[in-house]
């Protein structure tokens, strides 16, 4: 029964089976033809069984592996490798199913190739997930056939696998290299000449592309035949705290993924570059209750601890409560810090509601509201009009798209800092206003 359910007529046997009936059907017109297609037939019917031999003559002639990291990267390119061994002693041909994650809708790809003897086969995809948590890749399906190609032998490989999500270290490595290694201007970071004397010096080193030449120690310079230049360190031990917000309005999608899942990545990459500057980094989420807290700290394991809180977060379809939000800022950091908020403001009423709040965070501490702008209304707002229907949208995506703008203005007519971005700048803009800040001293 088992060999049964393995065994498959291929297509090249009903089109060369197609070929036999063609002769039997030319021999009512010619009868000489006759022995030609019974011996055609019989030679199929007997090729057709050596095939089916040749393909279970060995009871494992394949091995599959799935090669994936244990953890991937949200929002991001990952690789996955499969790789058949041919442990046969004969070439054959195979087309391989793959079993993706759900978020992969394709389910048509196949792999195909062949194999020689004992040797290997490689096929690559990558899996972009946009959900934080578990993904699923399910069996591995393979089609087996020999030269002949008359038949296919089935074999299902077990190769169930689960791997985590977890917000983007991919992002939060090229940021930091973007920062700390000399390739701000062409990546959209900004290189800000901090004002005031909070600099400390820390060392004299070798000069490096993108090095102020105002700093170039000539004394250094002549001792060591090689241009030298002072380096300084910022002011350091302040205090960031990345607060979330995790209500109904960061549910909205953008490219596929959440609004709360950009802002996490960005929290990730905001509170590591604050950790590498020598801020104390902490966390807060919030929606209609307290989520996950982490006190701002720099000790060593704390982004661990922040992507451990991070991958955990989860969307409540309420409103945020912004009164309880600030009582637990009240009670629980006592340093005046800087707290950036991520949350979106989706009507002018909904800020107007919970800027008292505002207010009176960004008195104790300096507050920077980080929200989204509507690209699906920009860009309708945009798109050439041919009705009086599309004339009609078009002016009411323009006025609705103008609401995050008037947001911004009103919040810092109130003193408050704003960073109002589409999702795929985010990070970017983000840290270009925490390097201002700490330019001009504010923190």
């Amino acid at each position: 029964m088992r060999f049964i359910g393995s065994i498959f007529l291929s297509r090249m046997f009903f089109w060369v089976y197609a070929a036999v009936i063609l002769l039997f059907v030319t021999a009512y017109v010619f009868p000489w033809m006759r022995l030609l297609a019974f011996t055609a037939l019989f030679v199929l019917i007997g090729l057709t069984i050596i095939d089916a031999l040749l393909l279970f003559l060995h009871k494992e002639p394949l091995r599959f592996e799935r090669k994936i990291t244990a953890r991937m990267n949200l929002g991001d390119q990952n690789e996955v490798t499969l790789m058949v061994t041919n442990d046969s002693k004969q070439p054959v041909f195979v087309k391989l199913y793959e079993s993706f994650p759900r978020e992969i809708a394709d389910r048509s790809v196949m792999f195909a190739g062949l194999i020689s003897a004992n040797q290997v086969m490689h096929h690559s995809y990558s899996f972009c997930p946009k959900e934080r948590g578990n993904h699923h890749f399910g069996r591995a399906y393979l089609m087996m056939s020999s030269l002949l190609g008359l038949t296919e032998r089935r074999i299902i490989f077990q190769a169930e696998q689960q791997v985590e999500v977890y917000p983007s270290v991919l992002q939060m490595r090229k940021y930091e290299l973007l920062v700390f290694q000399q390739q701000k201007l062409s990546s959209g970071i900004k290189k800000i000449r901090r004002l005031g004397n909070t600099n400390e010096f820390e060392q004299i080193k070798s000069y490096v592309q993108g090095d102020d030449i105002k700093r170039i120690n000539w004394k250094a310079t002549s001792r060591k035949n090689e241009l030298m230049t002072n380096q300084y360190q910022e002011e350091k031990s302040q205090h960031i705290v990345c607060i979330i917000d995790k209500s109904r309005s960061m549910q909205n999608r953008f490219e596929d993924m959440t609004l709360l899942d950009y802002a996490i990545n960005s929290a990730l990459v905001f509170s590591n570059i604050a950790l590498r500057k020598g801020d104390k980094a902490g966390l807060l989420t919030f929606a209609d209750k307290i989520g996950s807290q982490l006190l701002a700290d720099r000790k060593a394991g704390q982004l661990r601890r922040i992507m451990k809180e991070l991958y955990n977060q989860r969307t409540h379809f309420l409103e945020p409560n912004y009164e309880l939000l600030f009582q637990t800022i009240r009670r629980t950091v006592k340093t005046r810090s800087l707290l950036v908020l991520f949350t979106q403001f989706e009507t002018e009423f909904a800020m107007r509601r919970n800027l008292p709040m505002l207010r009176r965070l960004n008195q104790q501490h300096l507050l920077l509201v980080v929200f989204f702008e509507n690209t699906d209304l920009k860009e309708m707002a945009n798109n050439p009009v041919a009705t009086s229907e599309e004339l009609f949208q078009s002016v009411v995506a323009e006025r609705m798209s103008t609401i995050q703008h008037r947001i911004a203005l009103e919040l810092n007519r109130n003193g408050i800092q704003t960073v109002l971005t589409t999702p795929g700048e985010l990070s970017v803009k983000t840290i270009n206003k925490y390097i201002e800040l700490k330019a001009k001293g504010a923190i």
